[in-house]
């Protein structure tokens, strides 16, 4: 008989031991890279955190700053000067890419990103063939599809970044609306980081209290309360960053320092990152959208079977369709 944990979780891969002296590649200096360079300095979870970029004299700088500050940190900060200085790293950050444009799709990004892609993956799999890799550049589910192709490695060592940022402004943003702190609010946003994300509306609470159960109409035009714009904000956040800074950068910074911790540490934590969910929800292309995932040591260790709504699985399927319409197109 299949027991409460059979049917929360499909099991992918079990987490191994946590092995000392983690070592941390992040693949791109700009305003990404550096935010989850520093977040995850600050937390203290590698032992050695080695950067590499093509920009020679922007790397000497960045790692340069990083190194006059190593009496208050605890890691090891290197600046490759090619990929063998990357070698037996345990997990890889790829935060490299074409920056996305103010009103630009993250789709719109994708072919000039694949190129850049075919240098890098290629060299982090040859000198770290145990790592995981970790996906943040944009759009970052069908660059984490060609990360997985590129690299040869099981898809459970290959994942991204996904909607773990979009869920936590959804949080945010519920808490913000309810006077509550965000910490205390548990929702998801899964499917692609982007236009066609899904809210899980359904699943979403304040300590085991269903929002919809209060509202039934909270994911229709039908409410007055209007909570249905939540979503359209978190969409739109990054845009309106975009628009006042020029960039997006400390919110994926942190949050790719809490999916490294989860990894390095083996926490099992549950994260919405991208994965190959192929065969799940109706799924049957090659695709990688975000669901609620398990990620320790091994990467990720085991999906949600998470129940949705019918309009919640519909949309799903179609955000899995917008992406394989563009990645089979692509060229590798």
């Amino acid at each position: 008989m299949a027991t409460v944990k059979d049917k929360l979780i499909q099991e992918v891969k079990p987490g191994e031991p946590v092995v000392a002296g983690a070592k941390v590649t992040i693949v791109g200096v700009g305003q990404v890279g550096m935010a989850c360079a520093i977040s995850i300095l600050q937390a203290n979870i590698a032992d050695d955190v080695t950067l590499i970029d093509v920009m020679e004299d922007k790397l000497k700088g960045e790692v340069m700053d990083l190194q006059h500050g190593s009496l208050f940190l605890k890691t090891t900060i290197t600046a490759a000067k090619d990929y063998s200085d990357t070698a037996n790293s345990k997990l890889c950050i790829i935060t490299a890419g074409v920056r996305q444009k103010e009103g630009e799709s993250r789709l719109n990004l994708v072919q000039r990103n694949v190129e850049v892609f075919k240098h890098i993956i290629p060299n982090l799999a040859k000198y770290s063939p145990d790592a995981i890799l970790l996906v943040v550049s944009n759009p970052v589910d069908i660059l984490t599809y060609v990360a997985w192709k590129l690299s040869g490695f099981p898809s459970h060592r290959v994942l991204g970044s996904g909607t773990n940022l979009d869920s936590a402004r959804f949080r945010f943003l519920i808490g913000e609306k309810l006077k509550i702190n965000s910490t205390s609010v548990h929702g998801y946003i899964i499917g692609e980081h982007g236009d066609s994300s899904v809210p899980v509306w359904s699943g979403t609470n304040v300590a085991g209290v269903s929002l919809q159960s209060l509202n039934p109409n909270l994911d229709t035009g039908k409410d007055p309360e209007e909570w249905k714009n939540i979503h359209k904000q978190v969409v739109e956040s990054a845009y309106e960053v975009i628009k006042l800074k020029g960039y997006t950068s400390w919110a994926i910074g942190l949050s790719v320092s809490s999916l490294a911790q989860s990894i390095l540490k083996n926490l099992r934590i549950v994260h919405p990152v991208s994965y190959l969910i192929k065969g799940m929800h109706g799924i049957k292309e090659d695709v990688f959208l975000s669901l609620p995932c398990v990620l320790g040591s091994a990467g990720v260790c085991g999906v949600l079977k998470q129940p949705l709504k019918e309009s919640e699985t519909t949309c799903l399927k179609k955000s899995s369709e917008t992406l394989w319409a563009v990645q089979k197109e692509l060229k590798l």
